[in-house]
């Protein structure tokens, strides 16, 4: 699985400019400049981004016509709205995989929302595209997120360790889960993914050393590195977050 990574990563590790958001989220959290892809695609590649990840609209428009290109792309290739409210979400295919080599992307991302009564789709939809991805020379990575009415807490410690598990069992490359608010959690989750490599959701905004001290932590806990978006650029100083963030990443 490790050669999908490659282009991904550098020395092992990865940070990945997260700008998935907009589909999900509407445009609340784009503040200032960060509505602009453009704003995000140089972001990406002064902060020596080693992927950033786009929605297939804004990879189309914007990656693909861009000068920032050799920033990897990582397609975002589900999603929904926060519009619709339901106690079990599902998160469907917004776009072809067979187009992903065309705008240029090195990587694909998809969403399982474990727990979920819809979580067999989910399921489902991910392996035909890993196996599709793969026979492109594609790395697969999982967002796993616990949600749905059978879901207490999703942020405990025994939850955040099942969704790491689930990128293993179906055979991610890598799993993007949420911080389980220790490095002695979160370590647990890194070791339920086995051999499917863990990079952390950075979620929303908190206080920047707050932020810091996060991301040592995961990495104490054997992560190789973060996928954040909110974090770095509802920053008033987003080079400087990302700047910093990769000093602890590459320490």
């Amino acid at each position: 699985m490790e050669q999908y990574l490659k282009k991904i990563t550098k020395q092992g590790k990865a940070l990945f400019l997260a700008y998935d958001q907009g589909l999900e989220h509407g445009p609340k959290d784009l503040i200032g400049s960060s509505i602009d892809p453009n704003f995000i695609l140089d972001l990406a590649d002064k902060g020596g981004a080693t992927g950033v990840i786009l929605q297939g609209g804004i990879a189309e428009q914007y990656y693909r016509a861009s000068s920032f290109s050799q920033v990897p792309l990582i397609l975002k290739i589900n999603g929904k709205s926060n519009l619709y409210q339901s106690e079990d979400p599902y998160s469907p295919i917004t776009w072809d995989i067979n187009d992903a080599k065309k705008i240029g992307a090195s990587a694909i991302g998809y969403t399982i929302f474990l727990g979920s009564a819809y979580e067999y789709k989910m399921f489902k939809d991910f392996s035909e595209l890993r196996n599709k991805a793969h026979a492109m020379g594609l790395a697969m990575i999982a967002w796993v997120y616990p949600r749905g009415k059978f879901i207490q807490d999703e942020d405990s410690e025994e939850i955040t360790a099942y969704a790491a598990r689930v990128g293993l069992e179906l055979g991610a490359d890598m799993v993007k889960i949420k911080y389980s608010g220790s490095e002695e959690n979160f370590k647990k989750a890194v070791l339920a993914a086995g051999k499917t490599k863990v990079v952390l959701s950075g979620g929303s905004k908190i206080s920047e050393e707050d932020f810091y001290q996060v991301i040592e932590n995961v990495m104490q806990a054997g992560a190789i590195g973060a996928a954040v978006g909110r974090n770095i650029w509802q920053s008033e100083k987003p080079l400087e977050v990302m700047n910093r963030i990769t000093k602890i990443i590459w320490k």
